[in-house]
């Protein structure tokens, strides 16, 4: 007889029917007449409770049945006369898989905290939290593809190992095969890349941008959805080592149709997490109290408050409010202005366009007054900044002079160039942080609460 999961055992479609069952036990309580287990197997928020009378033979390996342990249940399912399930299943057989001492394993019936939890990253997925946690990011992941595939996107796979530095997107992590302990060394005493295995310095990627550019020049419409790196020495709870990435873009596109892009892609993951995770928000909702259901359903149907960044940079100046960083024209905005904006002046979601060039990066598109670019970055409150975007810089001559009074040396970006020098068109596209999307949705404080192995500055653990 095949499985169940307890998310269809639970439709009550079973009832009175023999089934199996296979997972987890959270608790157990037993007397001499009869024992009670909580399953719980993965597949959603609610568990199935076991009811094991003392006649039955599975009663017998009780001793094998503890916390943490997997176990196989066979039995017959029934409406519960008792308070907090409405189906339980009277047990006639179990089988042990795994079992889990009780005096070693740890996650005991209790409260745990998270700063606790991410020391056993291992096992944290078995609780209620974690495991509501990465059903929700599954939804999110699996909306992410419905949404460009509805607007005719094609779904790319930029390298992961690459030799370009994406210019100004976040220190990068070396991919080598020279041997570290005597490393090749060039007459001015700096290390011969020549002789690595690709010939050339290689790198992690940070970005998959300027590749899904030079695929959107050919296949009009591509997203990119997969993993990125930034070797940044930063122990905040915004910031990871390694994260996942959705970086669309488009040809014949300027920054008005990235903007409402990325307005539509957001409020469209509102919407698919609220059809399809409404336990695991009530359940985070109920344990945290950093998330509304309500505030999700008005995110998923809201306009975005749009503001250029000299208006907000006035609005910042104009507050009472005492900032740790300065607000200066030309400074880049931290994560205590994009919150203020976001949850004291508009009180919602902030778009903010036109940065100055200088804190943007070189293929951006420049305006028409020389100081600014088409840029823009999308705030949510709580999280600040969630998407960041610009129409990209099509005219060659615009693009190798800001290159060269940023130092980037034109040869190694020649095919880059090569998209300006055969057939340009206006481009655009922007980027999207998951990691930051699920920390929004679930509202959980530190990022490395919403990736199942974080990685970051002296983490990595497995």
């Amino acid at each position: 007889m095949a499985r169940l999961l307890v998310k269809d055992i639970l439709s009550g479609e079973h009832i009175g029917q023999q089934i199996v069952v296979c997972g987890w036990i959270r608790s157990k309580r037993e007397s001499k007449d009869i024992a009670f287990l909580v399953l719980s197997d993965g597949s959603t928020q609610e568990t199935l409770q076991l009811v094991v009378p003392a006649e039955s033979s599975a009663f017998h390996h009780l001793h094998l049945s503890n916390n943490g342990s997997s176990i196989k249940a066979k039995g017959i399912l029934r409406e519960s006369p008792g308070k907090g399930q409405k189906y339980e299943m009277e047990v006639s057989e179990i089988e042990v898989f795994g079992d889990a001492d009780p005096e070693k394993y740890p996650l005991q019936k209790k409260g745990h905290t998270l700063e606790f939890l991410r020391e056993i990253g291992h096992l944290r997925s078995r609780t209620n939290t974690y495991g509501a946690i990465f059903r929700l990011r599954n939804i999110l992941a699996v909306a992410i593809h419905e949404f460009f595939q509805g607007k005719g996107f094609i779904w790319v796979h930029t390298p992961i190992i690459t030799s370009s530095d994406c210019e100004g997107a976040g220190e990068l992590f070396t991919v080598t095969s020279l041997d570290l302990a005597n490393l090749p060394k060039g007459e001015d005493g700096s290390i011969d890349f020549s002789q690595d295995f690709f010939g050339k310095r290689a790198f992690l990627t940070v970005s998959g941008q300027l590749e899904a550019e030079f695929l959107a020049m050919s296949l009009g419409k591509v997203y990119t959805f997969g993993p990125t790196f930034r070797a940044e020495n930063s122990n905040t709870t915004r910031h990871l080592s390694e994260f996942w990435m959705i970086e669309p873009e488009m040809a014949f596109a300027d920054l008005k149709d990235d903007i409402e892009l990325a307005e539509d892609f957001f409020r469209f993951l509102c919407r698919k997490v609220l059809e399809g995770g409404e336990k695991e928000l009530s359940f985070l909702e109920s344990q945290y109290k950093k998330i509304s259901i309500n505030e999700l359903k008005k995110m998923a149907e809201t306009h975005f408050t749009h503001i250029t960044y000299t208006d907000a940079i006035k609005e910042l100046k104009n507050t009472k409010e005492s900032f740790e960083f300065p607000v200066d024209w030309g400074s880049d905005l931290q994560s205590e202005h994009e919150r203020h904006l976001t949850d004291k002046v508009v009180r919602g979601p902030v778009i903010v366009t036109d940065f100055p060039k200088e804190i943007k990066g070189f293929y951006m598109k420049l305006n028409t007054d020389g100081k600014t670019v088409a840029a823009m970055d999308v705030l949510v409150p709580k999280v600040g900044e969630i998407i960041g975007g610009s129409q990209r810089e099509e005219r060659i001559d615009i693009l190798e002079e800001r290159m060269g009074k940023l130092g980037i040396p034109l040869e190694n970006l020649q095919w880059y160039l090569d998209l300006r020098r055969f057939g340009t068109a206006p481009h655009a596209g922007f980027g999207m942080g998951f990691e930051r999307m699920v920390q929004y949705i679930t509202g959980m404080v530190n990022i490395r609460d919403v990736i199942p192995c974080p990685r970051a500055p002296q983490t990595i653990g497995f």
